[in-house]
């Protein structure tokens, strides 16, 4: 039989991090949201917790997990906050996990440890200014001079890339020509302060306050050949597998907003009164939640089926793009209700739901948009 209840070691887990994310997250993090400081203790204690070395093996100092215990923790984490959650996303699945998916002995040996431990980020610079959605429209190039790669360029809206901790960004840059015309887009490794690499001023944004999120420019970056991160040429379709297992991470994490709006409306509409009685008593309101504890529910179910097929082996885009679809979907939804349900103190900062609304669009567009995930979709249906 099918069997849907976490085993021993994930529930510790599971457990562990929701404590941590109640006790420890929860009292500060509205205080860093509304600064729009980054976090760095609390990015220090997940750390400590291993949070950050969830799915790599310990030989790089990993704790020897899988991608699903890292979804597990995603998820307790965007039960209280998002930004945290991203933070933690993005220095793994976008963050190291391309230099571990196809980096040398050498490359993991350099960085992994420090990335794994959470005493520094990695980022993912693929999107451009005038790319978005078009992934494959990469104009930042990189060519060889001396046994160097020189690179020139941009790249926007990437997370974990201008921290203090931040210690190497993994660019996509169009290093030659296919037959036929086609790019050769190859992955390459720039460590942060190399001359020629600027971090702009972090981006004002409508949520994730308490995340990281820069532009990037390479004007005549220069770094050593042997960065180059894995095959030549194969920049493109690396990081398209990177950004499948990354969807089935931001589905996680938006089951856990999604779940946080539920917890919330239930805490709130047992205090709250209106007409003398508490307005959980009203079957209207009752209504509200039990659909969002419905999208909560059928959205988890989603990403763990994608979860469950990737760590099986086995192809999981079309899992992983509807994983993704339905659970932003279902934090967008979640979060509008929850709001609605809080009244004018939901359009407060003070109380968590407001900062769940603000966060809760971007899980629609950031990692593949809803489009772009219908038409995955589809063309893995064979609608071409």
């Amino acid at each position: 039989m099918i069997d849907f209840r976490l085993d021993e070691e994930y529930e510790a887990l599971r457990k562990t991090v929701e404590d941590f994310a109640r006790s420890e997250v929860a009292p500060v993090i509205g205080g860093f949201y509304e600064r729009e400081e980054f976090p760095y203790e609390l990015v220090a204690q997940m750390g400590r917790m291993g949070l950050f070395g969830l799915p790599f093996a310990e030989e790089f100092g990993g704790m020897g997990g899988d991608y699903f215990a890292l979804c597990l923790a995603l998820e307790e984490l965007a039960r209280v906050d998002s930004s945290v959650a991203i933070t933690l996303e993005a220095g793994v699945s976008l963050g190291a996990m391309p230099i571990y998916r196809f980096g040398t002995q050498e490359q993991k040996e350099r960085w992994l440890p420090a990335l794994c431990a959470g005493e520094a980020l990695g980022a993912f610079g693929l999107t451009e200014p005038g790319g978005g959605s078009d992934a494959g429209a990469t104009r930042t190039t990189a060519k060889l001079d001396g046994g160097q790669w020189v690179l020139n360029g941009s790249k926007s809206f990437i997370t974990n890339s201008g921290t203090d901790i931040t210690s190497v960004v993994t660019a996509t840059a169009v290093t030659g020509e296919k037959e036929g015309g086609r790019k050769e887009i190859s992955a390459i490794l720039v460590p942060s302060g190399t001359p020629g690499f600027t971090v702009a001023p972090k981006y004002s944004k409508v949520g994730w306050n308490a995340s990281d999120t820069h532009e990037l420019s390479f004007d005549d970056c220069r770094v050593p050949e042997e960065n180059l991160l894995g095959a030549r040429g194969r920049g493109y379709a690396q990081f398209l597998s990177i950004l499948d297992e990354g969807r089935v991470a931001i589905a996680a994490v938006s089951v856990g907003l999604a779940q946080g709006c539920v917890d919330e409306c239930v805490r709130y509409v047992g205090e709250r009164e209106a007409f003398g009685h508490k307005i959980g008593t009203y079957q209207a309101i009752q209504f509200k939640i039990a659909d969002m504890e419905t999208r909560a529910h059928t959205a988890r179910l989603a990403y763990y089926a994608a979860a469950s097929k990737m760590l099986r082996g086995e192809p999981f885009k079309k899992e992983a793009a509807i994983a993704k679809l339905v659970s932003s979907n279902a934090a967008m939804d979640n979060s509008r209700d929850a709001t609605q349900i809080f009244g004018g103190y939901g359009f407060m900062n003070e109380f968590p739901v407001g900062r769940f609304y603000r966060d809760a669009k971007i899980l629609e567009i950031g990692e593949g948009t809803s489009e772009v995930q219908r038409m995955l979709i589809a063309r893995e249906l064979g609608l071409r």
